[in-house]
């Protein structure tokens, strides 16, 4: 095992997570409306009580699990675990996610780590029962723009291929197989890079589906510890859903209650997803477009189609799985298919699960347990040297470059920069002068104060002044500081939301995959900032 160190901050206290995140953390009074389940150990057994009265389809999800499984070489603890979904005692912690070509940014892996690890916990936890692993991939979401990019090291690769519609139904072509050449550039003179590119090379064949390839690579990754992926662009699976496809063709159901969730919402928080009339895509072949009722008619205008209601719910027996949910309905498609007890999302998925409670109450599927996902920020022993030597430390490691290298500058100059003291000085004269001139003639006093708010302005520019002159002695260490920062926090964001796994599984291998699994929380909610040594 590598070495490492872990240090936990609360997420608040980071900056980058939203206010309706925070207040569900910690489960403050104006968002307990919007959610079942405390996110505990109690709220796990009230999860899994309510899962116990409800019909899923276990049978179908069995068949379909071993159906799509059937063109990998499974291990028997992957059979084990897709045949104990059969049984009542089994429940599930889902993840969901895009199939982001080479797994796109770093919160891919710790989304699927922090569902493993829950799993095991809560196995420990309820020995009589049962816990699966699930990866369930949105393979059916149609946003080339945010899944077909990726970023090594600070490079960018994109995807330009000529393709369109849902990602997960696109095949490899020759322009994906010359951005795996492209990280094979990059990484294959580290001593892990030859062997994360023969796995993306096995997964990403010419002509394999994108979310064939994603399969595979995931299975290949954390098969190892009883994940089960779940593809569900199944008709099997799809039709366990039609009657809520059919209430909401028939009655736009779910546009009405999420209205009137996000109406509430709203007298606290900034809503993320409002939702359409209907919340469904007409998908077939390559395709994904919405369907909207126009005076009683079921068009898709993309595809220059029309249904009638007859029509429509004829195709929608004939053909559940050219049916699609939206953001708003995908997560009920999830929980009706799925014995779910817990899902594990990042801060934007939370915030738009949170619109949905009533949406599963008007279907009667059981809302999950919400949990925020796990986040990390990996720093090396090279970068932990370097945040040393800038007398840098986590409490402040957060802060913009800028408040940094101020704070830096004023703490190692041998020369006095703040003029406060005599500011203070300075105001006090000019009370007193006020006070002088006010005793003569109280129609003084105002110019006096305008006085003090000049020669106030022109010290403080001038401290500004002296500042900025002895920041420019500290260029060096100004752009020391800027290069870390930039290593650290890309684009001025988390590194998980911009840095690809090919770096750091080049770097250090399939053991840093079981380091971050050891060190993700389960239950907990903290941010992790983790140093890692050779």
């Amino acid at each position: 095992m590598m070495k490492h160190h872990c240090s936990r901050l609360p997420y608040e206290s980071t900056g980058y997570f939203s206010k309706i995140i925070t207040d569900y953390l910690v489960q403050a009074d104006t968002i307990k409306p919007f959610f079942v389940h405390t996110p505990d150990i109690k709220g796990i057994k009230e999860a899994i009580a309510a899962r116990e009265s409800f019909q899923t389809p276990r049978r179908v999800l069995v068949d379909a699990l071993k159906k799509q499984y059937a063109q990998l070489a499974t291990t028997s603890l992957i059979q084990q675990q897709i045949e104990s979904l059969l049984s009542e005692k089994t429940f599930t912690v889902v993840t969901a996610h895009q199939p982001n070509i080479f797994t796109g940014p770093l919160y891919f892996i710790y989304k699927i780590l922090h569902a493993i690890q829950l799993a095991d916990t809560l196995k420990k936890e309820m020995p009589d029962l049962h816990f699966v692993p699930v990866y369930y991939m949105g393979s059916e979401d149609a946003d080339l723009d945010e899944l077909g990019q990726i970023n090594i090291d600070g490079h960018p690769l994109t995807w330009k291929t000529n393709q369109t519609g849902a990602v997960g139904r696109m095949k490899t072509d020759k322009k994906l197989l010359e951005l795996l050449a492209a990280i094979e550039g990059q990484t294959g003179v580290l001593p892990y890079g030859k062997e994360i590119t023969d796995i993306f090379r096995n997964a990403y064949v010419e002509g394999r589906s994108i979310q064939d390839a994603t399969f595979y690579l995931v299975n290949e990754l954390f098969g190892r510890f009883g994940l089960v992926v779940l593809i569900p662009d199944q008709a099997e699976l799809k039709q366990c859903f039609a009657s809520v496809i059919r209430k909401e063709l028939l009655e736009g159901f779910s546009h009405r209650i999420v209205s009137n969730t996000i109406t509430e919402l709203e007298k606290n928080y900034k809503v993320q997803a409002e939702g359409r009339e209907i919340n469904l895509f007409y998908l077939i072949d390559n395709q994904r477009e919405r369907i909207e009722n126009e005076k009683g008619l079921f068009v898709v205008p993309a595809l220059a189609l029309q249904f009638t209601e007859e029509q429509i719910l004829e195709e929608l027996q004939e053909h559940p799985e050219r049916f699609s949910p939206n953001v708003i309905l995908r997560g009920a498609f999830q929980e009706t298919i799925l014995p779910n007890i817990a899902f594990i999302g990042g801060g934007g998925e939370l915030a738009y699960w949170l619109e949905l409670k009533d949406v599963f109450a008007a279907i009667d599927v059981p809302y999950p347990v919400l949990l925020l996902r796990n986040s990390f920020l990996l720093i090396t022993e090279e970068q932990e040297k370097r945040m040393q030597q800038l007398d840098l430390n986590i409490n402040t490691i957060f802060q913009k470059a800028d408040q940094l290298f101020t704070a830096m500058v004023k703490a190692r100059t041998s020369k006095q920069i703040s003029l406060r003291r005599e500011l203070e000085v300075l105001q006090q004269w000019y009370d007193q002068v006020g006070q002088l001139a006010a005793g003569i003639d109280e129609t003084l006093l105002p110019h006096v104060q305008s006085l003090q708010t000049k020669a106030l302005k022109r010290i403080k520019d001038l401290e500004k002044k002296m500042l900025r002159a002895e920041k420019r002695k500290f260029a060096t260490e100004e752009q020391q500081l800027k290069k870390w920062k930039t290593q650290l926090f890309p684009n001025d964001s988390l590194q998980e939301r911009v840095d690809n796994i090919s770096g750091w599984y080049a770097r250090f291998g399939s053991p840093w995959i079981d380091m971050l699994k050891e060190s993700s929380l389960s239950l907990q909610s903290q941010f992790t900032l983790l140093l890692i040594n050779k």
